[in-house]
């Protein structure tokens, strides 16, 4: 590896998935993610269990990372690590690891926004999206649009104002007595169902803002008075349960994202974070582009969960601008862009 070259390995650790890749010149070389199972008996992430699975799968993920990338570690340009937002305990594995590293290695270390990584994990491959667009960035912990100017300059024009609308997939499949993680399989039955079977709410707010505790309550209230006259309601209706529930979700995230384009007279449209790997929502997203007449860009489906090619993607950009952290840095579970 030349000495020029910028080389920069990121880590994610986030949340439950321990991620790491290798970026050289602004190419992701790899993108290594250890998926945590452990979490799936208890019907959602449990914070301190997450925590511990990082401090095993690490050192294996980062070591895959760096052998398969054919780089050496004296060949690192500086190190990337999530600073947040995610669980304090995961973040603090992997912000612990990253200093630890640089340090040893005496190279500069680069913290990266999550969710500003969400959106530049669209310039990873092509085609990539033209400045200025609007991201709508989904996942379970948050549901935001953002106006993005440029790889660097992000400004959050709209953002729930309680659940996220990847929360309300997984609470409303707990409901339905799917396991967790609940929102792909709604996703898997809702492309057999009637999306107009039932009607839920769709809730409103001011502005470009959202809220996806109401149709939890709904559906909760919902399925109780059904089950009361008959106890298979939801075996017997569960494909149709999920393509309803779909329908009004997708339904809220898409009227303010129409709105959003319109007020800040935009074409270009991305969607990222964990819920846009959805396929309702990128069929039914594709069909309002075409009809709208936007530019639409949609990662694929490995750089839309949680991953460290994000990451490092934010990096390389942070890097050009000589943009690095001290080694005092800390975690951060709540990170604004």
């Amino acid at each position: 590896m030349g000495t020029n070259n910028i080389v920069i390995l990121a880590i994610e650790s986030s949340c439950d998935e321990t991620s790491a890749a290798v970026i050289v010149d602004g190419k992701v070389l790899n993108n290594i993610v250890a998926t945590q199972s452990v979490h799936e008996k208890y019907g959602g992430v449990v914070p301190e269990l997450a925590s511990r699975a990082h401090q095993e799968n690490l050192i294996p993920v980062v070591q895959e990372a760096i052998f398969s990338s054919g780089i050496k570690k004296a060949d690192l340009s500086a190190i990337a690590f999530t600073r947040g937002p995610g669980l304090m305990g995961s973040l603090l594995v992997g912000v612990s690891f990253a200093k630890a590293l640089a340090y040893a290695r005496g190279i500069p270390l680069i913290e990266v926004n999550h969710m500003q990584a969400h959106i530049l994990a669209h310039f990873i491959d092509e085609p990539k999206p033209a400045f200025p667009f609007i991201c709508l960035t989904v996942s379970g912990g948050h549901t935001q649009l953002v106006l993005v100017e440029d790889h660097l300059t992000m400004k959050v024009i709209g953002e729930t104002q309680d659940d996220a609308v990847g929360e309300a997939f997984d609470k409303t499949a707990k409901l339905l007595g799917l396991p967790y993680p609940g929102g792909p399989l709604i996703d898997r039955y809702a492309k057999e169902g009637n999306p107009k079977a039932f009607s839920f709410p769709i809730t409103r707010m001011p502005d470009l803002n959202y809220s996806f505790s109401g149709i939890k309550t709904a559906v909760l209230y919902f399925l109780r008075d059904e089950l009361k006259s008959n106890p298979n309601f939801i075996t017997e209706n569960l494909a149709d349960l999920c393509a309803s529930i779909q329908y009004s979700l997708i339904e809220m995230l898409l009227i303010k994202l129409k709105l959003a384009v319109k007020e800040h007279k935009v074409k270009n449209v991305a969607i990222a974070g964990g819920v846009s790997a959805n396929s309702g929502l990128r069929e039914t997203l594709g069909k309002l582009a075409k009809e709208k007449g936007w530019n639409l860009y949609i990662p694929k489906f490995e750089y839309c969960t949680d991953n460290a090619a994000m990451i490092a993607m934010a990096a390389h950009y942070k890097f050009l601008k000589g943009e690095f952290s001290n080694y005092e840095v800390s975690p951060l579970a709540k990170m604004k862009l």
